[in-house]
């Protein structure tokens, strides 16, 4: 009975390591039941790109401000919202601004595949050897992001971690 005792203590224990080690891998998100539920998918994107030298707190401001300018004298509005937040701006948030819209990790994917061609159309971007082979996430890592969040701002959230 003793025996039986110690290896259910040591199976509980064991159980109780693994769960912490796990929530420790998908470190606190102070962001997430505020602007967009617990990510149900996660994904690591590595590029190859270096963030760039001169990738600030202060560039990925602007980069959010810049898109939300040039998004107001649009004549359409693309049913999203970008924030740029974390101690260090180093988190980009995109949240749907409406019902329906980016409710599906597919159609999280497609919003984050058509961030590609605004992206490639900048300066910092044409800066690049070949910026036809980048994606929205190279650009994000070269101006400093280390995190991607997409939500339709109700029960779906993929979270990408750059880099």
């Amino acid at each position: 009975m003793r025996a039986l005792s110690r290896k259910l203590r040591s199976i509980i224990l064991s159980a109780a390591f693994l769960a912490a080690a796990s929530a420790a891998s998908h470190a606190f998100d102070g962001h997430a039941g505020y602007y967009y539920p617990e990510p149900q998918t996660r994904e690591v994107y590595i590029s190859e790109i270096k963030t760039a030298p001169d990738a600030s707190k202060r560039s990925r401001a602007a980069f959010v401000v810049g898109l939300a300018t040039l998004q107001e004298k649009q004549s359409w509005h693309p049913g999203y919202h970008l924030f740029a937040k974390g101690g260090d701006l180093e988190k980009l948030i995109i949240v749907a601004s409406g019902n329906g819209q980016y409710d599906t990790l597919f159609r999280l994917r497609a919003l984050l595949a058509s961030l590609t061609s605004k992206a490639r159309s900048t300066e910092l971007f044409s800066r690049s050897d070949q910026p036809h082979e980048l994606n929205f996430f190279d650009f994000c890592k070269l101006i400093g992001f280390s995190q991607v969040t997409v939500s339709n701002g109700k029960d779906v959230a993929h979270q990408v971690k750059i880099r």
